[in-house]
């Protein structure tokens, strides 16, 4: 369980989680899966995350029951200007798994994490997921999901992060926010 405490690596780099290097490999998965910041503001790389999107928000969207799914809105033009931090997950050349999160100072949200469907089932959002939670200083963790996202669900929990709030948004979704406090 993560909330409890990070690990012994953990450390802040300045004001921001990481600082900016597209090329720097933050680690590696017990799979030996590269995990690295992504430069979202490169076209190319902005579009590599879209496609990871686009197709793991396709299933959410159906795990969900609704065609019109937020998430998949959103395009690669507003992926490359977002104030967020993404960090991926490769095999081999492919990007397989994507952690988008913002940082105010001891509070960190994770906007998304997503799997390439090619690669479900393997551990990767949990090797990705606890990645970012052993790099990132924070107290606070939060992040919202449909309620209908049991697979997400399942792998908040087993981090330690606990339900704290439920609601219906516009578009009819029942979504869950869940926390986790570090307590180191």
């Amino acid at each position: 369980m993560i909330c409890s405490g990070q690990s012994q690596f953990t450390h802040r780099i300045g004001k921001l989680a990481f600082q900016f290097n597209a090329k720097k490999v933050v680690g590696r998965s017990m799979g030996g899966a590269m995990i690295e910041l992504l430069d979202h503001y490169s076209e190319s790389v902005a579009i590599q995350i879209y496609d990871v999107f686009q197709l793991s928000y396709e299933v959410e969207a159906s795990l969900v029951g609704v065609k019109d799914f937020p998430p998949l809105r959103r395009n690669a033009s507003h992926i490359q200007s977002s104030s967020s931090q993404f960090l991926g997950q490769r095999i081999g050349v492919d990007l397989a798994a994507v952690v988008e999160f913002t940082q105010t100072g001891e509070e960190l949200s994770i906007d998304s994490l997503v799997v390439h469907p090619q690669y479900f089932r393997r551990g990767l959002a949990s090797q990705l997921l606890q990645s970012l939670l052993a790099k990132v200083h924070w107290q606070n963790a939060n992040v919202e999901t449909a309620a209908a996202n049991n697979p997400a669900l399942v792998l908040y929990k087993k981090f330690g992060f606990s339900e704290s709030k439920r609601w219906k948004t516009a578009d009819g979704i029942e979504k869950v926010r869940l926390m986790c406090r570090n307590t180191i």
